[in-house]
């Protein structure tokens, strides 16, 4: 293949050219405007030009690559605006100098900054233009012939020969016995998944290994569409919570979450009209001497109706095993205690009654929460308080903490608050903790500087100084359902199998190039194979052309067992 290049040039060179400049040629260039210091300027296109040939290498395509990298790595360290707006809040708090130097960087958006999105076009940019050449340079490459025979195959890498015996009868350079040679190495070559052509001369050249280059596209084809579904997702993924006592239902809409997060091309329009009932939730513990309280089994029996008009449908959410509706998933994540509680007013009237959640803060499930009663006349009650499923019998020693995560000995430890009705303002408010604004706290009339504090069992009711009194009826357990939907993440996990298939080929694919022919010389026949590795530091490949050569002799030859 070297000697037809250097043929071909040489034949062009001889050529009688037309007086024109060639592009490139000293002429040109001795022409070409110039800058300061003698070098030719560009010009606009030129320098256009000059950028996206620099882009598209896939040197820069890997300095983008890890630049990504380096840039995420904020996104880890320092909370972040749309996953934890309560700790960017704090660390705004706590850090006077340092904080609004990160919001103006955009450290707490790191995944929506435009110094982030710029990197990840750029690079979307880059591999798209190492892709496109690449292509029409492989293409091109599968459908041309194998290199024609070199005419010193001892020069090349790997090289063996061997003198072909005269047949009985015949001279010893007989061309019968070439052709039916080189028709042996062809047939082994095929065999052995060559690609093979015959030339004119007698000589057979034979390539493989076109897949290696195959699976070089195949990676970065599938890097760029691993960088579409990651945008896909980004865009118009959405995640909501919501925590649901048993015995009541949930809808699919904005106002039924507690807490919702979404990409930017999101739309409320999008969401699937499900509605789901939570008809009871089974937990189980281990109660055994080894691992005392671990959980064993978490799972919460539904009800769904698809959408509106659907027959109603039994299902099961268990940790792992989440539900597919419509498209959206619906996970089991976490679940607590509810206790009941009835709270009566002065005036002797139900200010509250129902279920209240409370959030487990340790591994037994001692929760904290908060029952609020604004609709109490004359005045509005308000509890703060901790919540024990297995109380210990000793509270003076251990303090109010559970000793076990399940439901064996329920207590409510309380503090009372009390005021006058307040004004709706109609701001939000966490229905977890207790705003103590404009209230006053309840002291106990045997002690005046201290508060009053009590502690609630099921079936227990407490009177309050003043009036009202507040009930404990009962415990029910509560359920938080994750409900989600990322469009663009089965794109990315194909994309991403793809590439490592890609990867195997790149890496345990040889390509190579042999050459086979039977030459006469001093009026005996010699038969040689040469052959190329085309991948750098393979090894193997003298050891395969010496098993071709053994194997075309003996096919000539077969009483003979070993060859010189």
């Amino acid at each position: 293949m070297s000697d037809t290049r250097t043929e071909e040039t040489a034949a062009e060179a001889t050529e009688v050219g037309t007086p024109e400049v060639v592009a490139g040629s000293e002429e040109a260039r001795s022409t070409a405007p110039r800058r300061k210091g003698g070098a030719p300027a560009l010009g606009l296109i030129g320098g256009l030009r000059f950028i996206w040939t620099q882009l598209t290498t896939m040197r820069t395509a890997l300095g983008l690559l890890f630049l990504l990298a380096l840039a995420a790595i904020p996104g880890s360290l320092v909370p972040q605006q749309s996953i934890s707006p309560v700790e960017v809040n704090l660390f705004l708090q706590q850090h006077k100098t340092l904080g609004p130097i990160y919001d103006k960087v955009g450290l707490f958006s790191v995944y929506t900054s435009p110094w982030f999105s710029a990197i990840y076009s750029l690079l979307f940019i880059s591999l798209i233009g190492c892709i496109i050449p690449r292509v029409a340079v492989y293409v091109r490459a599968v459908r041309a012939k194998p290199p024609r025979t070199p005419r010193y195959l001892h020069r090349m890498p790997a090289y063996v020969s061997t003198e072909l015996p005269a047949a009985d009868g015949q001279p010893a350079d007989d061309p019968g016995q070439s052709a039916a040679v080189v028709d042996a190495a062809e047939a082994g070559l095929r065999k052995r998944h060559y690609r093979v052509v015959r030339h004119p001369d007698g000589s057979v050249s034979a390539e493989r290994g076109y897949l290696r280059e195959a699976g070089n596209l195949l990676f970065h084809v599938s890097l760029v569409f691993v960088l579409i579904g990651v945008a896909v997702v980004w865009l118009w993924n959405f995640r909501g919570d919501s925590a649901v006592v048993v015995g009541n239902g949930f809808a699919n809409n904005l106002a039924q979450y507690d807490d919702f997060k979404a990409g930017p091309l999101f739309r409320e329009s999008t969401l699937s009209p499900f509605s789901l009932k939570v008809n009871s939730f089974d937990v189980k513990f281990e109660t055994g001497a080894v691992q005392t309280g671990a959980a064993r089994e978490f799972k919460a029996n539904v009800t769904v109706i698809d959408k509106p008009g659907d027959k109603p449908r039994n299902a099961t959410i268990q940790v792992n095993h989440p539900l597919h509706i419509n498209g959206s998933t619906v996970h089991l994540v976490a679940w607590g205690y509810a206790p009941v509680v009835t709270v009566r007013d002065g005036n002797g009237n139900v200010a509250y009654s129902g279920p209240v959640i409370f959030l487990p803060q340790d591994g037994n499930f001692t929760s904290a929460g908060a029952i609020k009663a604004p609709d109490g006349r004359p005045n509005q009650f308000g509890f703060e308080g901790i919540f024990l499923p297995s109380a210990p019998a000793d509270i003076t020693k251990s303090g109010p903490q559970s000793v076990f995560p399940g439901l064996y000995n329920p207590q409510l430890f309380l503090d009372a608050w009390t005021g006058k009705p307040g004004k709706e303002t109609g701001i939000p408010e966490s229905v977890y903790t207790l705003d103590t604004s404009g209230l006053k706290q309840i002291m106990n009339p045997k002690d005046k500087t201290q508060p009053l504090r009590f502690i609630l069992r099921p079936g227990y009711e407490q009177k309050l100084p003043g009036g009202g009194s507040i009930e404990l009826d009962g415990v029910q357990r509560w359920v938080k359902l994750q409900v989600g939907d990322s469009p663009g993440v089965y794109i990315a996990i194909i994309a991403i199998g793809c590439a490592v298939l890609g990867l195997c080929f790149s890496l345990f694919i040889r390509p190579r190039r042999v050459w086979a022919r039977a030459r006469t010389t001093k009026g005996s026949t010699v038969f040689e194979i040469a052959g190329l590795d085309r991948a750098d530091a393979r090894t193997g490949l003298q050891e395969d052309l010496a098993d071709l050569l053994d194997e075309v002799a003996k096919d000539q030859n077969p009483a003979k067992q070993e060859t010189p």
